[in-house]
């Protein structure tokens, strides 16, 4: 096990010269680790958000408001099939979990249960082999309810917390914000951290936004002011235009009459940007709907030439132009009082996707750097102390062999450091636990190998022969020892969440260098060493 190959001396020399160029960059400031070349490593650690301070809040999303805008669409649905159908109605509304409608005409009720039947759809199309439908249509008398199964309701619940996450993921990676933690807490709640950033307000403002894009037709019908007297159908609604906050001398809001009904939605869309009208000069949204998205806005501009059509976004109209002509192509622009950086915010959120449903924010705080810097420097001081200690002792008791392991140490430190700059890895707290622990990890492999050395040499073999001995007799106790110890950070890694998975990572780092160091690293110096100066006699 002393012998070593050209080549493999050359592999041990580029790992530790590697650990120590990827280390490297995290002694110098931020912004010159970003004027180094791509092509050079210049990643620097990744501090969490308990030792850099940042944002800080806990939501939760609105399933319930999943659920009726469901009952709402199928609603809408049962309607427009009932009239295509020429079945007559009345009493078309939702209760509870349900919607209930009755028919006019009994000769009529089977064609619409059977109608209503066909909009019930198989859940996750039947990936989960239930078999199951997110409606059941029952019949009382000559009322047929379309009635949202339990089943339904729990899925259609995950996948609103799954979406949101995803969703605010996806904006938080387009707006450049690093190592952010977005993770479900509970039934219905979600967990954000953002280390670094310290206006809650404006994250708020430009992430949590639902941004829930929908084309809806003005209803010419009514006015304003009928609408403000309360004089208005219960199909439309009024709706305020969407003022941007940042524009100067902004014009007051105005006020328009929207049909609730949804003809296309911005979930059809793929493709949003900010541009700038080639009239107007003014900021503007483009945007490109899908093959569906645009035959079905086609059919609504074909049908609806001549009328006013608005554009919706969290309840409030960004515009409403009038319909000249059919819009075939299947793209279009969104016009408003933007500044430049709202449109572009805007053609963000569109491309991220809009949340599935609102947020109630239920706990936000900016948590400071001072805790941070002081557990960083707290972090530092017990490293130094727990080295300090362990280099004092490795020496006292080993001698050049405890020498030659405190330089497998020091590599040591270089790769960890090393490996979370290449990865990226979130430090945190936990995190700086996890690398104390392995310093003391790191010499126990070879207290193990010396100990046996020890023995080997108390047993009367010469020096190169115990050396050996040494090597390959403890190497499987220290293989089962890191075995072991791996798969709890395997476990920690993968069920657990945050700081957990931090020290989990670390850890599992250290043994994977400790390992490399302790029985690769050291056997080289040492057989080295043997090589060389050949010794009568070991002073171990």
């Amino acid at each position: 096990m002393l012998y070593f190959a050209k080549w493999k001396v050359a592999l041990v020399l580029a790992i530790c010269l590697a650990g120590l160029a990827f280390t490297a960059p995290n002694f110098v400031s931020k912004e010159s680790a970003q004027s180094i070349p791509d092509w050079l490593p210049h990643n620097q650690l990744s501090l969490g958000l308990d030792l850099q301070g940042g944002a800080h809040l806990l939501v939760e999303v609105d399933v319930d408001g999943v659920i009726k805008e469901y009952l709402e669409t199928t609603r809408s649905d049962m309607r427009r099939a009932l009239r295509k159908e020429r079945i007559g109605y009345t009493g078309l509304r939702i209760k509870d979990k349900a919607v209930l409608v009755t028919v006019r005409k009994p000769e009529q009720l089977d064609q619409a249960v059977e109608l209503i039947r066909d909009l019930a759809q198989p859940i996750g199309g039947g990936i989960l082999g239930g078999g199951g439908t997110d409606i059941v249509v029952t019949t009382d008398g000559n009322q047929v309810g379309a009635n949202l199964t339990e089943v339904a309701i729990r899925d259609r619940g995950t996948s609103a917390i799954e979406q949101t996450i995803e969703v605010i993921r996806r904006r938080v990676d387009a707006f450049g914000v690093a190592e952010a933690s977005i993770q479900r807490q509970g039934a219905d709640r979600v967990l954000i951290q953002l280390p670094g950033v310290r206006n809650v307000d404006d994250f708020k403002n430009r992430f949590l936004e639902q941004a829930k894009l929908a084309f809806r037709m003005v209803d010419y019908n009514a006015s304003v002011a009928e609408a403000e007297s309360g004089q208005l159908s219960p199909a439309s609604e009024l709706l305020e235009e969407y003022v941007d906050p940042e524009a100067e001398n902004p014009p007051p809001a105005q006020k328009w009459v929207v049909r609730k009904e949804i003809l296309v939605t911005g979930e059809m869309l793929v493709d949003a940007s900010a541009g700038l009208d080639s009239r107007t000069n003014q900021p503007v949204v483009n945007f490109r709907f899908n093959q569906a998205g645009a035959k079905r806005f086609a059919t609504v501009t074909q049908e609806n030439v001549g009328r006013p059509f608005a554009i919706v976004l969290d309840g409030k109209v960004l515009s409403a132009p009038v319909i000249r002509e059919p819009i075939l192509g299947g793209s279009g622009q969104i016009s408003g009082n933007f500044t430049f950086k709202s449109a572009n915010e805007l053609a963000i959120l569109l491309r991220a996707g809009a949340l599935p449903a609102a947020l109630k924010f239920l706990e936000e705080r900016t948590v400071g750097p001072d805790l941070g810097a002081d557990t960083i420097e707290a972090g530092k001081m017990a490293s130094m102390i727990g080295l300090a200690l362990v280099v004092i002792f490795m020496i006292a008791a080993y001698g050049l062999f405890g020498l030659a392991a405190n330089v497998a140490l020091m590599v040591n430190m270089f790769l960890i450091a090393g490996g979370l700059s290449v990865l990226q890895a979130t430090l945190t707290l936990p995190g700086i636990a996890g690398i104390v622990l392995t310093i003391g990890m790191a010499v126990d492999a070879n207290v193990l190998i010396f100990e046996r050395i020890r023995e080997e040499i108390a047993s009367g073999k010469s020096p190169f022969n115990a050396v050996e001995a040494g090597y390959k007799r403890a190497f499987t106790t220290i293989v089962d020892a890191n075995v072991t110890t791996g798969i709890a950070a395997l476990i920690l890694f993968a069920l657990g969440s945050g700081p957990v998975k931090g020290f989990a990572v670390t850890l599992g780092l250290g043994i994977a260098s400790s390992m490399f160091t302790a029985t690769v690293l050291t056997r080289l110096l040492v057989a080295t060493y043997l090589k060389r100066r050949r010794p009568a006699t070991l002073a171990i």
